[in-house]
């Protein structure tokens, strides 16, 4: 009975440490996504952001719409000077969102025109199993 324990223990640390490295995994993958739409979004290619966002992002808004909000909110920011990865946390529940696979991920950013501003991204597992962007915010 004494080995058992320990037996019990250690298959417990195993299961444990491989939900810890898919986890790890999901986020690096939301992470890389989050940091291609970024990219387009700090170019200026509002439509194209809309194009690489998921497909309950696209039902939600249409890309004309899209363009006309994030267009006038990112604009007046200037250019990003510096932006440092700050959290990500994975879940599969949001507000008024359905049950899903998201990482909401924060970066500290510095724009041209705004010190201090906080980016929300959240990338979710899209239909086709990649990760694409569901949401995205400024304050």
């Amino acid at each position: 009975m004494k080995l058992f324990v320990p037996v019990i223990m250690a298959a417990s640390m195993l299961v444990a440490t491989s939900a810890h490295a898919q986890e790890d995994q999901r986020v690096t993958e939301a992470k890389a996504a989050a940091a291609s739409w970024l990219a387009l979004l700090d170019a200026g290619r509002y439509a194209d952001t809309w194009t690489h966002s998921a497909s309950m992002f696209q039902t939600a808004v249409t890309q004309e719409n899209w363009v006309n909000v994030v267009k006038p909110m990112r604009a007046p920011l200037g250019a990003v000077t510096s932006r440092t990865f700050k959290t990500a946390q994975f879940t599969t529940s949001l507000p008024a969102a359905p049950d899903g696979e998201y990482v909401v991920i924060q970066y500290n950013t510095v724009f041209a025109n705004k010190a201090g501003a906080v980016e929300t991204i959240t990338p979710m597992r899209d239909k086709d199993g990649r990760w694409k962007i569901s949401g995205y915010f400024v304050r």
